[in-house]
């Protein structure tokens, strides 16, 4: 990949220094930036592969670069950068864009490296994944030429099949992560430079967890997980790979799979809080600093398309700047607290300012600590719904055409909210690996808004079932009754 990209020279340098310097002038706190130019086809490889130039071989990565590219192709859509949390970031431009582009690119970036620094949800995130996203590559490479491509990447697409059943909260766990990621720096460096040991750090760890307990060889025979506690229900991939029958090859291939899901969590965790907090921060670089008379139109028309709201889904970016901005405005004003939200006098809560000018201390701080969730949560307000003219929508088959539902401030959070917490996505967690007492593994639905889809679900099973080796079972609730669904390897039965 390396020869399919170049440094910054000339004009792209000097745009460079100046966007920079003004980042540096507004107080952002970032870990150097390498910026790289490249052409569209490389930038779609890149994305294709979450933004890293060497990833393992897998037909998802095919099959995303081929739908980017007949995007561009067909001028339905246009990436203009891509940018890596590692340290340092590093940092692709598109070079078909125009020098305006690029200024507004690099602005963007400074605020993504900027959070990526700063928020607490990227706090424990392995900054040097550039090399271990390579190492894993190289391993699962080798695994491919001696198991078969076939074999094993059928087995990572069972394992990317329950990729989000991970736990939000042991992003928090600092020594222990603290000490993974140490060991996994090390591992690729030595692997890398050596190619002596194959087995990744995930592996080793496994091993010794195996050897402590001192495993006999008939593991589906013995094991009992009937006392067994269970640490982190929410995190199915961990539990599997510290139960479920596994070859070697196959525990560290899971090991791998599940650190990189790790990696990626905070990025899906704060996509309205990143994009807002970039977008902020190149539109007030813009406006206040890098643009020249002759570029107020070209830009005043690109950030118009990056801002345009979706028919079909919010624009993280959209939402993210207008908060970030209505934050500035509302700490500026002193438009919060106790005696403006008492206040019942429209007239004097319309036109009120304290002129306290405590915004741009507010939104740092905000950027520093919250996640969409939470960004939502707190400051998504009556008022700020109002002005964004912000209502839910859905087809009505008598008239054939999507409509207004309705305006209502508290529907449109909540149903926000519904499609952030957890993604969206049904909360699951292990409730035992001992089912029956028979060594089944039993799933739970935690119902918080989101229903199961059996449909899903039952493809979910199946590939669980091909690493636990036993029957697999859920419960959920559907119409206030319990159902269970199970699946033995050749049926699906539901029982209540």
């Amino acid at each position: 990949m390396a020869d399919r990209t170049r440094p910054l020279e000339g004009e792209l340098l000097r745009i460079r220094d100046e966007i920079y310097s003004y980042a540096i002038e507004f107080g952002l706190d970032f870990h150097p930036v390498r910026f790289e130019v490249c052409d569209y086809d490389t930038i779609n490889i890149l994305a294709a592969q979450g933004g890293f130039p060497s990833r393992y071989p897998h037909w998802r990565f095919g099959m995303d670069y081929d739908q980017l590219s007949k995007g561009y192709a067909y001028g339905l859509q246009k990436i203009y950068e891509m940018v890596i949390n590692t340290n340092p970031c590093y940092a692709y431009l598109l070079n078909a864009n125009h020098i305006v582009d690029q200024k507004i690119v690099m602005a963007h970036v400074y605020g993504h490296a900027d959070f990526f620094k700063n928020n607490a949800w990227f706090a424990n995130t392995d900054r040097n994944m550039m090399a271990v996203m390579a190492n894993h590559g190289t391993k699962i490479r080798r695994y491919m030429e001696r198991y078969g491509q076939n074999r094993v990447e059928e087995f990572i697409d069972r394992v990317n099949s329950i990729e989000n059943l991970i736990d939000v909260g042991l992003l928090f766990e600092t020594q222990e992560l603290k000490r993974q990621r140490e060991e996994r720096m090390k591992t690729a460096k030595e692997e890398i430079a050596k190619a002596e040991d194959e087995r990744s750090n995930a592996l080793k760890s496994f091993m010794r967890h195996k050897e402590r307990q001192n495993r006999p060889e008939q593991v589906e025979e013995t094991v009992d997980l009937r006392e067994k506690k269970i640490n982190a229900p929410r995190d199915v991939m961990l539990y599997l790979l510290e139960n479920a029958p596994l070859e070697e090859w196959e525990s560290d291939i899971l090991g791998i799979l599940r650190d990189e899901a790790y990696y990626f969590l905070p990025q899906r965790l704060t996509k309205i809080m990143n994009e807002g907090w970039a977008s902020y921060w190149h539109s007030h670089i813009m406006t206040t600093r890098a643009l020249k008379a002759s570029e107020i139109i070209d830009y005043a028309d690109h950030h118009a398309g990056v801002m345009a709201m979706s028919r079909q889904n919010i624009n993280p970016y959209k939402i993210g700047i207008e908060l970030y901005r209505d934050i500035e405005y509302r700490w500026n004003t002193g438009r919060f607290g106790k005696d403006y939200n008492d206040c019942e006098d429209m007239h004097k809560k319309l036109n009120w300012n304290k002129d306290l000018g405590l915004g741009r201390q507010k939104i740092f701080e905000v950027r520093k600590t919250h996640n969409d969730v939470s960004f939502i949560d707190e400051f998504f307000t009556p008022e700020f719904c109002e002005r964004q003219q912000l209502f839910t929508y859905k087809y009505n088959p008598r008239t054939g055409r999507n409509e207004i539902e309705t305006r209502d401030f508290m529907e449109i959070k909540n149903k926000l909210l519904s499609q952030l917490s957890n993604f969206g996505s049904p909360v699951i967690e292990v409730e035992s690996g001992n089912y029956h007492n028979r060594g089944e593994l039993l799933l739970k639905h935690v119902h918080r808004g989101v229903d199961l889809d059996f449909g899903y679900a039952s493809d979910t099973l199946k590939n669980i079932y091909a690493l636990w080796k036993r029957p697999v079972n859920i419960v959920s609730k559907q119409e206030e009754q319990t159902v269970t669904l199970s699946y033995d390897g050749k049926e699906f039965k539901q029982s209540k």
